[in-house]
């Protein structure tokens, strides 16, 4: 809350009649800013006892505290009015005894953080309480830095921790949290909210016995382990009773167990025979195997001295193989070797071939060319005779230029139109793309402005989808109205910048934002009953001004504002329809209020005092200027503005308005172009077919003109190419001569080749008749190798079947060899016998007794585990598992004695506790309930205070129950935050709380603006029992805190009156002395009579 420069508090004890202490000018409470002299040294605790009890507030001392420079405050030892105007600084004494006798910031309900209690614009602050005690008084000071957030504490001026002043203070009985001793304003709403157990344990610890809120604690830690015990004891004895259940159905198992025993001790004597008697088995087989193997060896032995001959013969074969192989290479070698001698003459013999058909070809060419020269000639001569022809038949052309030049001069002329035409085309085209362009960024322009209107109708129809529907149906429906209609305002409002959304928002309600505004109240109900009642939408609607306010001026201008840091009042940041910016202006009064910058809040304080406005906003938070009922002084509520939701997309309906018509007449533009394009193209094109057909005439002219002149140069030209072919003539006798020279010296080069070509054939085919004989010997050879080679694989494969025989017969005997050792190794493991130990003579008795095959042994054993196999559902631990839960159910026995005896020892404790705890608590409650039900009856009202509870075993559900009834038509109604009215919950957290006085044990008690909710006969009534209460003897300190007091009301010598004064004309500090007050009021009070 902003306040004046020169704001001075001074409460002072004007109605105080008891003795003071020491000087009274150095005990009047006083405040002073920060740039004045040092206050003088605190004064010395007090010593002697008089009327204060143990604990009791002497003083109170505050710096940059709240709304405090300096002060001082003295109360007195019963009741202490606090008394002043709202915003004085009332609540800053509670909070200054709150914060100075360590109490946490939250409790007050204003901050939490320390650090906010500092004045604003100081670093530091401090609050220093003097408590009354006989030893010696107790001074707290507790000095606040606001940068690090953090108190540094002092006991009479020592330092020390926040944890020693909560000891002192505790030691005391101050409990500053306990809303029944300490009721700061805003808790007095909270006091209703307590639940019967929370003002249980607030009583107890206020009024009642030390030992007493100890005594509850020790009843509800023993309840509860009682409840454990039990859980316990029920837990252990339902356990105890199923693991004896468990042992008699357990016991017919054991039985069955030893039965199956004795069948398995059978089958374990069998399962030690069988691997003997397999043994056995095994090692016959293994001699028979044995003596095969050694047969097929022998075979073995035979077979490959059979194969030693065939082997020696099959090499002899292969090395005279090799040899005929060698003689064959060497004839293919001398074969190769001729047959590329025979290539190279071959190919000789070829080229000789093709040099004389190359001679043949150039002369054939030579003759050709000639025969062509002649035949050219004849008809170059013949082409000049007939042109000459022509030439003579042609006509004189001389007259023909008249007419050319006519047809040029039409021609230009054409072109001259043509011209002019396509250039009014060219204009046209760009004006089309012009005013196309142009259509294109206006419709672009307009979609724009349809995305920004959807998105602020899809906000609407997120938040208020019954409005959204409205507008829908307003839409459709326009005709059923006279006169107009605007769409919610939300939708019409178009802000000129964004960012100042936020002033408008948090400046016109949520509810107005949503309403339809009319100008006829006659639409207004057509457009309800239509909307509200056919189609049940929640919609708002409001009615525009009969007379326009959309341009009324502001009744301050704007140009005296702006040295302030004004730049604009609320209707300029924006357009509107007409009927809503009058519905605004006359509702909201928006030409009034200016908006200014972080300039004006550097400047807040002489905006209030000079301007006179009633609201205004700065950059970010709106101020609402009151009159005070009390002091009519400025009283400012300052708020911080909440984001913008709706406003922030602007669309601007009458541009959109003005696109619109633009695109008409675009449209309309683009529509006469393309109708004069079409015309000028017909023009165009009816010139164009005249300009050629003008053109084709003058070209047939012009051929007839120059046909002539033509004929005469081709005839020219002609003569002149005859002249050229028959100089260039040919000698073909004496070419033909010169050819056939030459092929027959080829010829004779080429007969001497083929000689040698001859010679070289008859040598290669003398070597292939060689090399076909050495081939034919070496396939008999190969004939021969491949028949011994067969019957030598016959043996080998007869040798290897005989090896492979062998072979699987000497892995049998290996396998059967292991596997005797096995079964041995296996025998002697079953009957636990060494490697050198025989068989023990109790095994052969038994072993005599049982059968001597595997098969007869296997019968058996099958028989005897199909017996054991019938008794199903025991196992080896059974007997064992039986043994060890009969020595549980011993041990559970023992352990469940001693927690009965433990559970009866807890028993008696809240036996004990609990007649120490509750007999007192019920006579405490009793006097409570006395002292409450007389209060009210002296009120003709009822009420009364008894001690609830469900179960009288659950401590923990104990708790106080406040009962009232305000009128005698009513039953007794439980206290609580929402059955009664305020100023009823008022009267009866007062009366509570000073039935609590003379009962009360702590030093001191706070109560802050209690009074407010009530009305004047019971705020009477209410201040008559606490000035009766708290002025007598031997109760505790009281502070009763209130804005305001009814006249002639009752007062008591006991009782201080502490005046809280603030303003601009308040003394300084060290010009305030009592006892000058006193004088100049006798002065006063002296002269009247003479006048």
């Amino acid at each position: 809350m902003a306040t004046p420069s020169r704001k001075t508090a001074t409460p002072g004890p004007l109605a105080s009649k008891r003795p003071l202490p020491r000087d009274p000018s150095s005990e009047v409470p006083s405040k002073r800013r920060s740039s004045a002299s040092p206050a003088p040294p605190p004064p010395r605790p007090l010593q002697s006892s008089g009327p204060f009890v143990e604990g009791s507030i002497v003083r109170i001392a505050m710096e940059n505290f709240l709304t405090y420079d300096i002060c001082e405050v003295s109360p007195g030892p019963h009741l202490n009015m606090i008394i002043g105007a709202n915003g004085t600084g009332k609540s800053s004494i509670v909070c200054a005894i709150c914060l100075g006798l360590a109490g946490k910031p939250a409790f007050m309900g204003r901050a939490d953080k320390v650090g906010f209690f500092v004045k604003r614009g100081c670093s530091k602050g401090m609050v220093e309480i003097e408590l009354f005690k006989i030893s010696g008084n107790l001074v707290i000071t507790r000095e606040i830095d606001v940068a690090k957030n953090q108190s540094f504490w002092f006991i009479n001026k020592k330092s020390t921790t926040q944890k020693i002043v909560e000891e002192q203070v505790a030691a005391l009985n101050i409990q500053v949290g306990n809303l029944c001793q300490f009721l700061p304003q805003d808790k007095v709403g909270e006091f209703a909210k307590l639940s019967k157990i929370e003002l249980l344990e607030a009583t107890e610890k206020s009024i009642g016995p030390p030992e007493m809120h100890r005594y509850h604690c020790e009843l509800k830690n023993f309840r509860e382990k009682e409840k454990q015990l039990e859980t316990s004891c029920k837990e252990k004895t339902e356990y105890l009773e199923k693991m004896i259940q468990r042992n008699e159905r357990y016991k017919q198992d054991v039985e069955r167990f030893y039965e199956r025993k004795r069948h398995l001790d059978l089958i374990e004597m069998l399962e030690a025979k069988r691997p003997w008697v397999e043994y056995e088995n095994v090692r016959q087989e293994y001699e028979e195997v044995k003596l095969a193997r050694d047969r097929v060896k022998e075979e073995v032995r035979k077979l490959k001295e059979g194969q030693i001959p065939m082997t020696h013969r099959i090499e002899e074969i292969e090395k005279q193989r090799h040899n005929l192989e060698a003689r064959i290479k060497e004839k293919a070698t001398d074969i190769k070797e001729t047959s590329q001698k025979c290539k190279q003459k071959q190919d000789v013999v070829e080229r000789k071939d093709k040099h004389i058909e190359e001679l043949q070809q150039a002369l054939a060419v030579k003759q050709n060319e000639e025969h062509d020269r002649q035949r050219r000639i004849s008809n170059t001569r013949k082409m000049i005779e007939d042109l000459q022809n022509e030439l003579k038949n042609t006509e004189n052309c001389e007259n023909l230029q008249p007419q050319i030049d006519a047809i040029t001069s039409d021609l230009r002329q054409i072109q001259d139109e043509k011209a002019l035409c396509e250039g009014e085309i060219i204009d046209m085209r760009r004006e089309k793309e012009t005013l196309e362009k142009e259509k294109k960024n206006v419709e672009e322009h307009i979609v724009r402005f349809d995305n920004l209107m959807n998105q602020k109708e899809d906000k609407l129809r997120q938040r208020y989808r019954d409005t959204y529907d409205a507008v829908l149906w307003l839409r459709n429906n326009r005709d059923k109205f006279k006169q107009r209609v605007c769409e919610p305002i939300m939708l019409t409002i178009n802000m000129k910048d964004n960012k100042n959304a936020k002033y408008v928002e948090n400046h016109i309600s949520s509810n107005d934002l949503r309403a339809f505004v009319f100008e006829s109240q006659e639409d207004m109900e057509v457009f309800l009953k239509e909307v509200r009642d056919n189609k049940k939408l929640r919609v708002n609607a409001v009615m525009a001004p009969e007379h326009s306010c959309a341009d009324k001026a502001p009744s301050v201008s704007l140009n005296e504002l702006k040295q302030y840091g004004f730049f604009s009042y609320l209707r300029e940041l924006f357009d509107a329809p007409n009927p809503v910016m009058s519905y605004l202006c006359y509702q909201y009064h928006i030409h009034e209020v200016p908006v200014g910058t972080e300039r004006t809040r550097e400047r807040i304080e002489r905006v209030i005092q000079e301007t006179q406005l009633k609201q205004f906003y700065t950059a970010e938070e709106k101020y609402v200027v009151k009159t005070s009922f009390y002091s009519n002084k400025h009283i400012t509520v300052n708020t911080s503005l909440k984001v913008a939701q709706f406003l922030t997309v602007t669309v601007d309906l009458e541009q959109r308005r003005h696109l619109e018509e633009q695109l008409k007449e675009i449209n309309r533009k683009l529509q006469a172009v393309e109708s004069g394009l079409i015309a000028l193209r017909e023009k165009n094109k009816h010139l164009e077919h005249r300009d050629n057909e003008l053109r084709q005439k003058k070209k047939e002219l012009l051929e007839r003109k120059t046909k002539k002149r033509q004929l005469e140069q081709k005839i020219s030209s002609k003569l002149g190419s005859l002249k050229l072919m028959e100089q260039d003539t040919c000698n073909l006798e004496e070419e033909e001569r010169k050819a056939s020279t030459k092929i027959k010296e080829i010829n004779v080069q080429k007969a001497k080749l083929v000689t040698e070509l001859t010679n070289l054939i008859k040598i290669c085919t003398s070597l292939h008749i060689q090399k076909v004989n050495l081939i034919l010997q070496n396939t008999t050879v190969i004939s021969e190798k491949n028949k011994l080679e067969s019957d030598y694989m016959a043996a080998s494969s007869q040798l290897r079947l005989t090896e492979q025989h062998f072979i699987e017969l000497d892995e049998n005997r290996q396998r059967l060899l292991q596997k005797c050792k096995e079964l041995m190794k296996r025998a002697r493991q079953v009957c636990n016998l060494g490697a050198e130990q025989t068989v023990p003579q109790e095994y052969q008795t038994a072993f005599q007794d049982l059968p001597n095959t595997l098969d007869e042994i296997d019968a058996l054993l099958t028989e005897e585990r199909s017996r054991a196999s019938c008794f199903t559902g025991l196992n080896p631990t059974v007997v064992e598992e039986y043994t060890k839960r009969e020595e549980e159910i011993e041990q559970l026995t023992e352990e469940l004695k001693i927690k009965k005896v433990e559970l009866d020892k807890y028993r008696e404790s809240i036996s004990q506790v609990k007649e120490r705890w509750l007999n007192p608590l019920k006579e405490l409650v009793e006097k409570i309930n006395e002292k409450f039900s007389n209060f009210f009856s002296s009120m003709q009202c009822a009420g009364e205070v008894d001690l609830h509870t469900e179960n009288e075993e659950d401590y923990d559900k104990y708790g106080i129950r406040i009962r009232v009834k305000f009128r005698s038509s009513t039953q007794l109604h439980e206290l609580t935050p929402h059955h009664q009215s305020g100023g009823e919950r008022s009267v009866s957290t007062m009366l509570y709380l000073m039935a609590l006085q003379e009962l009360n044990r702590c030093p001191f008690r706070v109560v802050d603006e209690i009074n407010q909710g009530m009305d004047p006969i019971n705020e009477r009534r209410v201040f008559e029992m606490v000035v009766n209460t708290a002025c007598k003897e031997n109760t505790s300190q009281y502070f009763f805190i209130t804005p305001k007091l009814l006249q002639n009301l009752p007062y008591s010598e006991k009782m201080t009156v502490l005046f809280v004064y603030n303003g601009p004309h308040m003394l300084e500090p060290n010009r305030w002395n009592l006892k000058a007050f006193q004088r100049r009021r006798r002065r006063i009070t002296f002269t009247q009579p003479s006048q």
